[in-house]
């Protein structure tokens, strides 16, 4: 009879494990909140959405312009083959030319040397070109033989002065003259030519141009354009 109690008490036992007391628990520490945080990382993601915005409008908003892919030398025109297209965006303080004005700005002449890949401003070219800093405007009249007959606005010339056999005498004076030549300018720049079909000179007899020199190099070339004295050779273009 004590065996049996004794094993029954066992058992008793070992079928009720003991639990811990619930003051033995680890205290869990609160969670802090944080609105602080929460609050810029909500401001930070609506400034990276209305920036992203912004550049997409952006790059909607963009013209057609014109572009210099040749250098024009001031007094020089537009012409289909120095310029082509490119898109920019819009900004109206800037007095882009338009790519669909084309047509009238080719009717005007640079105001200075324009370098190639410089997109146009409307400010560059002007309905007649003046002296710039530097330079003097003089007016020649030629006969023919005197120049060459391609001449345009633009071109960049070399002028002679011719003594013997170069005045008066309507033939071809750059051949004919010996003696007392001498370059008087080369470097002069072709500001304004006589009557023109399209882009090339219609030559003729008693032509009158305007060329831009050196202020130096002005007496020269005048005194002997007065004297009928001037012989142009046409420079070659770098480009």
């Amino acid at each position: 009879m004590k065996i049996q109690e004794r094993t029954g008490a066992g058992q008793g036992r070992s079928a009720a494990p003991a639990q811990a007391s619930v003051g033995d628990r680890l205290p869990t520490p609160p969670r802090e909140r944080k609105p602080a945080l929460a609050a810029l990382a909500v401001l930070l993601i609506l400034v990276g959405a209305l920036g992203a915005t912004m550049l997409v409008l952006q790059a909607g908003d963009r013209i057609e312009v014109v572009k210099v892919t040749q250098e024009i030398p001031a007094g020089g025109k537009v012409t289909d083959g120095n310029v082509t297209s490119v898109m920019v965006a819009e900004d109206a303080a800037i007095n882009y030319v338009k790519w669909n004005q084309l047509s009238a700005l080719k009717s005007l002449k640079a105001k200075s040397t324009i370098y190639k890949d410089t997109v146009v401003m409307g400010q560059m070219f002007s309905e007649e070109v003046g002296a710039t800093q530097g330079k003097t405007l003089v007016g020649v009249s030629l006969k023919a033989g005197q120049f060459p007959a391609d001449i345009k606005v633009g071109d960049t010339v070399a002028a002679y002065r011719v003594t013997e056999g170069g005045s008066g005498s309507g033939g071809n004076s750059s051949a004919s003259a010996t003696g007392g030549n001498s370059l008087i300018v080369d470097n002069a720049v072709v500001s304004t030519v006589p009557a023109a079909s399209g882009d090339e000179l219609v030559g003729s007899t008693n032509s009158s141009y305007t060329l831009a020199v050196d202020n130096d190099d002005a007496g020269a070339l005048a005194q002997a354009a007065a004297n009928n004295e001037v012989v142009l050779v046409l420079v070659p273009s770098s480009n």
